[in-house]
């Protein structure tokens, strides 16, 4: 049977490699192959929770801009364009592959599912718009990265566009989330950290900008009252001394002991550093549980069988 208004709310949010895999070139029928694995374990979950899923939005954006580098003709458009684009991408192809999956398991599938495009509120004052960091896009050739009408630094691949990212302080539609929550619907949104908008006045404004997916998660989970927040990625969990001799996998650790490896430096900024962020977030917030688990491991992970589970 469906889950029920008085049922926990189960936050699921899919890294990256739930659409394109390590050496895939994203094709559609790759990232709708790809999705039957977590999706089928959300589809089984249904049966006991009410759910949301967020997801990343990296690759797809990246193709994006790499089509807008290589076709003049057509005039670019800015990222809060192309943010809400792949919102509407992957949104449509998570609730196809998801209406399947419930179908297979004769689960009524009828007005349950819904795709949302979102705004997340930013602040105007954050620092990191003093400070573009992000690499988005295609690499750029010495020349261009010269003649570029954007900042472009040098990274490890070369020259890249780098954008802002700022931390979320709110989720403009929450309360139709709630609401569509309440009602019964399992809800995508958030996709690739939301849209990032500014207060101009009474209305929003977007801005250049790329938003933590998992922070933004955090903000939704805290905001909608979630119980469960599932960060599904590509490792088993959180490591210690990752990449080296010594590397080991945690199953359980507290807020403090997760506070104090993020200031070691044991969890990089640009890959496990913004999932501790969240889940110390989401946990001091009144969180119930946090869990950073494998795309394969999300219903063992849900059980506290598997991943790395985070604790007061």
């Amino acid at each position: 049977m469906e889950a029920s208004a008085g049922q926990d709310i189960l936050l699921v949010a899919l890294g990256g490699n739930a659409l394109v895999r390590k050496g895939q070139t994203g094709t559609a029928q790759e990232q709708f192959d790809n999705l039957h694995v977590p999706v089928r374990q959300i589809a089984r979950l249904s049966r006991h929770y009410r759910i949301l899923i967020t997801h990343g939005n990296g690759p797809q954006v990246g193709n994006l801009l790499l089509q807008q580098e290589c076709c003049r003709a057509v005039p670019p458009m800015p990222l809060e364009i192309l943010g809400a684009q792949t919102q509407g991408q992957i949104g449509y192809m998570i609730e196809s592959t998801l209406d399947s999956e419930l179908m297979e398991l004769g689960i009524q599938t009828e007005q349950l599912l819904v795709s949302l495009i979102s705004y997340v509120v930013v602040d105007t004052n954050d620092p990191a718009f003093l400070n573009p960091s992000k690499p988005i896009g295609p690499v750029l050739s010495g020349e261009a990265a010269a003649a570029a009408p954007y900042p472009v630094r040098m990274t490890a691949k070369g020259y890249r566009r780098v954008v802002a990212s700022p931390r979320p302080v709110s989720i403009v539609e929450k309360r139709e989330i709630q609401r569509l929550i309440d009602m019964g619907f399992i809800v995508i949104c958030c996709g690739g950290g939301g849209i990032p908008v500014v207060r101009d006045g009474r209305a929003f404004a977007g801005v250049d900008a790329v938003i933590d997916k998992d922070l933004a998660s955090a903000v939704l989970a805290a905001e909608i009252g979630v119980s469960i927040f599932l960060m599904a990625t590509d490792v088993d969990g959180v490591a210690l001394d990752f990449g080296t001799p010594s590397e080991r996998f945690v199953r359980r650790m507290s807020v403090m002991e997760a506070e104090r490896h993020l200031r070691e430096g044991q969890f990089p900024p640009g890959s496990m550093g913004p999932k501790v962020e969240a889940a110390i977030q989401f946990l001091r917030s009144g969180g119930a549980r946090a869990v950073i688990a494998s795309i394969d491991m999300i219903e063992k992970a849900v059980a506290g069988a598997a991943g790395t589970e985070f604790v007061l």
